[in-house]
Formats: structure tokens, sequence, C-alpha cells
């Protein structure tokens, strides 16, 4: 195997129940202490101006809250960053509320809603609030969204030679679309990835194709149920050997027949 990316992990935004932030989370993380799923509560985004704030779902805030939880851990401004935002399903609340009023004998769809249905707009929010200019991508793959963002964002990192972040998120649709897409938990990551080592960098990334093995899970039970009940929660492999300050070598799927490697130096 010969690598194909790297790329320097400086900074992590994290929320998940029970996981509130990722210097809350490490103590969790690393095993020495429980792990226990509590709710995830309000957050009020800090980028995002009033007017754009009162349009936001509760997609796009949590994209926002791991985003800049992952600027504010790091030595890098917000505009001068390259995005990536990867999420499995985007916003299955608004498209539930699309596809209730197309139901209805008027039709009547909301502005707002509409607005807010397309697949970017928490990156369009995003760059809007931090005034960003640099090159931001939406991509969407199913249960491997997680790792088809990573792969885009290291490439754009390799290529571009700038810092990038990555942001995945996912929240649980209603009913009916619930029974469909079982997602159970919300889960946001952003990991904030550099070209170059710099004193802040927390790790080094090395991602290679791997064409055996198996994917690996999180270290407990209720957390590999995390893990495995959103797609964004596939990074928890990843952020336990980090949180360890391990060097470690995971395995991800990337589609149901291909999987990839990625070694993780501290």
């Amino acid at each position: 195997m010969s690598a194909l990316l790297t790329a320097f992990i400086d900074a992590v935004g994290l929320a998940a129940p029970g996981l509130t932030g990722w210097h809350e989370s490490k103590a969790i993380l690393r095993g020495d202490q429980p792990y226990t799923p509590m709710p995830l509560g309000n957050y009020s985004p800090t980028f995002l101006p009033a007017n754009e704030a009162r349009r936001a779902t509760a997609t796009v805030l949590l994209a926002f809250r791991v985003a800049e939880e992952a600027v504010r851990n790091s030595n890098h401004t917000a505009a001068s960053l390259a995005t990536v935002f990867a999420s499995s399903d985007a916003d299955m609340k608004v498209s539930h509320r699309i596809c209730t009023a197309l139901a209805q004998p008027q039709r009547l769809v909301s502005p707002t809603d509409f607005h807010n249905s397309v697949h970017n707009a928490p990156s369009g929010y995003w760059h809007i609030g931090a005034r960003s200019h640099h090159a931001s991508s939406a991509i969407a793959a199913h249960d491997y969204s997680f790792v088809a963002g990573l792969l885009e964002a290291m490439t754009q990192v390799q290529v571009d030679r700038q810092a990038t972040m990555l942001v995945c998120y996912d929240v649980p649709a209603p009913e009916p679309l619930l029974e469909r897409r079982p997602l159970a938990n919300a889960f946001g990551v952003a990991l904030l990835l550099a070209p170059t080592r710099s004193p802040h960098s927390l790790a080094r990334l090395t991602v290679e194709n791997l064409h055996s093995s198996s994917p690996l899970s999180a270290s407990s039970t209720l957390l590999e149920s995390l893990r495995s009940s959103n797609p964004a929660g596939r990074v928890l492999p990843l952020i336990e050997s980090l949180a360890r300050q391990q060097d470690a070598r995971l395995v991800f799927l990337r589609s149901d027949d291909r999987k990839m490697e990625i070694s993780l130096a501290i």
C-alpha cells in the first residue's frame, strides 16, 4: 500500500447526545468516564447574522455548533478556511414539510423551507457568516458520507495546500421518513485539516486504499450504538484514538464493497 493523501488535524468540533464538545468529551472517548447519552441542548450560533439565524434549521445549527467549536479550538480564522460539508440526508424535516404542503390542495410551500431545502444550505449559511470566499463542497454518500467528505477534504488540502474544514452532520427525520431512514440520534463533527504540521496540530492523517480487514467499532457498546446509528458517527473510532493520543490504523467502509484505511500518527 502507498499513501494517497496526508493532512494534519488542527482542531475538532463535536456534538452528539452525551458528547457536548471536543474538550468536554475527551475523558469519555478515552474511557476514563462513562458515556451517558443525554440530549443535546439548544445552540445559538456566533457567526450567523440575526436575519439568517431566524431561518436556520436544526440541521444548520448542528453544523454551526461543531464548525464554530473547531474554529475556536484552532489558530485559524473562519474566513481563511475552505470547507467540505457532508451529510447523508441533509434536512429531512424540511423535506417532510415541503412534501406535506405539496400534498395539500393549495400547495403552499413556505419560502423559508424552500430556501433551506437545498443540500448545501448549511454551507451557504456558513460562508455568509464566516465571510469566507474560499472553496466549499457539499457531499452526500448515504451511510458513507463521513468517509466521502474526508476524502474530499483531504484531497482539497493536498492539491490546493489550503486549510480545509470538514463538517459532517445528520439529524433524525420525522415520521414517516424515520421509518424508512431510521437515524436514532443527531451527530455532528468538524475536523479542521491543514497541509503542514504546526505547533497546534493534534495528529497526522494518512489515507490509503485497502481491500481487506474489517471496519472498526467504537470502544463501548453505547458508543458503538451511537456510531452505527448516524453516518456522521462513523468518525468515532478516529476521535477515540485522537482523544487517547494513540497512533492507530483505522478501517472505514467507503461503499458497500470498498474500504479505506486511515493511519493516525500523534
